[in-house]
């Protein structure tokens, strides 16, 4: 019986499932010490030991740790999915070595399948990939996108290579069971983006098949959320909105000084520009000294990713309770912060609202309306935000919502499909 290996390369994370036979599905398993986790950041770092040879490539947890603990000796990539369909994206180097797309996604699926301990032979395993309805960035070659991912796949070792439209994965399982011809809006909502598809899933002659009726999506997504939370509990401790003195005059303090939190690796990109010397000799003048020094001292001690993840688990409890303590001891021992789910829901409205402009837009491209959608599949994990799900009940009604495995739906999604015997009915043309 064959192998079989769905694999979600998510901008923000990887997710990988193992199948053998249709009837039944594991997710692979990433273990850091005693911790076990399904959801590998898609992160990848290169430690300089200054020969060429000795790049010691690291992924998810262990790249981020290499990255926090090696200061200006490690070279840090992040969000590589988006560069996939980039022809200004021509490869780079890493302390002297040449690396193109390929070969970067290539040594993250081989860092990643080291890590889990995955004992398979790439060779004799079939690889049913989840590609993007619409890959990322201006003006995004496709074809350039899954020539290069084939690439990759191939320099891991894999032969037997599928590609299926990842909202096609991430309903599978659900359409599996369903008893009649159903019209699905699939929502995924990740980290980076939020991506809407709409299928139809018919059975003919006792064989399951879906049919793309429309796609669309906004760069909105669990990062920008994530944001909110930071730029109103985080950055006025920080000093934005603050002031100084300069000729005379009151000014703020520059606005784009503080976007750098936008994104927790920019922080150090930051701390090495000359606007963060401008910032430092700015402090003399400020207005309140102290944000700004503390300001500072977050950035030379590397803290962007640990405020992101303090950051992101405040956001995690807000899905289930009313209140949350966001707790970020670099702000000082004593820092503690109430951010209520009230407050939450009012910083991220105007994003709720572009997401919707998003959907809103996804259906009239598909000349349908909410009355022609069946049912909707929510994944990913912004789809635990108690506002983005009211919203979508709102408007489609609770009793279509449906969703279930959210962070592993798609890769889990994958694997049954290459179990299929008609798995290659499935997949895209080669």
């Amino acid at each position: 019986m064959t192998q079989t290996i769905g694999l979600d390369f998510g901008t923000s994370n990887t997710v990988a499932v193992a199948a053998q036979g249709q009837a039944a599905t594991v997710p692979v398993a990433f273990r850091d010490g005693t911790d076990s986790f399904t959801s590998l950041p898609t992160v990848l770092s290169f430690l300089d030991r200054g020969a060429a040879k000795a790049l010691n490539p690291e992924v998810g947890p262990w790249a981020i740790r290499q990255f926090l603990e090696s200061f200006g000796d490690v070279r840090f990539i992040q969000s590589l999915k988006t560069f996939a369909a980039s022809r200004v994206f021509k490869g780079t180097g890493v302390f002297g070595v040449r690396f193109e797309f390929e070969d970067l996604m290539a040594t993250f699926l081989s860092c990643a399948f080291e890590r889990a301990g995955a004992a398979f032979d790439p060779s004799a395993t079939r690889l049913v990939v989840g590609r993007p309805v619409e890959f990322a960035g201006y003006n995004p070659d496709e074809e350039l996108a899954m020539d290069r991912y084939r690439k990759a796949f191939r320099k891991v070792g894999f032969k037997d290579i599928l590609f299926v439209m990842e909202p096609v994965g991430a309903a599978f399982s659900y359409a599996q069971s369903l008893e009649e011809d159903t019209t699905i809006l699939v929502a995924d909502l990740g980290g980076g983006t939020t991506d809407y598809s709409i299928m139809r899933f018919e059975t003919k002659a006792g064989h399951l098949k879906a049919t793309p009726l429309g796609r669309g999506g906004i760069g909105i997504a669990g990062d920008t959320l994530d944001y909110r939370i930071i730029d109103n509990v985080i950055l006025p401790k920080l000093g934005k909105g603050s002031a100084y003195r300069s000729m005379g005059k009151v000014l703020e303090m520059p606005p784009n000084l503080f976007s750098n939190f936008a994104r927790w690796h920019m922080l150090s990109i930051f701390k090495t520009s000359d606007d963060f010397k401008e910032m430092k000799k700015l402090l003399r003048y400020c207005l309140e000294p102290e944000k700004i020094e503390t300001f500072i001292e977050l950035v030379e001690e590397d803290q962007g990713y640990p405020l992101y993840k303090a950051v992101s688990e405040t956001k995690a409890q807000l899905s289930h309770e009313d209140e949350a303590e966001l707790v970020f001891k670099p702000l000082g021992p004593d820092f503690r912060a109430n951010v209520s789910r009230k407050d939450f829901e009012a910083w991220i409205a105007p994003d709720l609202n572009k997401m919707n402009g998003a959907l809103d837009a996804t259906l009239a491209k598909a000349d349908l309306s909410e009355n022609d959608i069946d049912r909707v599949f929510m994944t990913g994990g912004t789809s635990f935000v108690p506002a983005v799900r009211r919203q979508f009940a709102e408007r489609f009604g609770q009793e279509r919502i449906s969703g279930g495995n959210e962070l592993t739906s798609v890769a889990n999604g994958l694997a049954l499909i290459g179990a299929r015997e008609d798995a290659a009915d499935w997949a895209l043309a080669a």
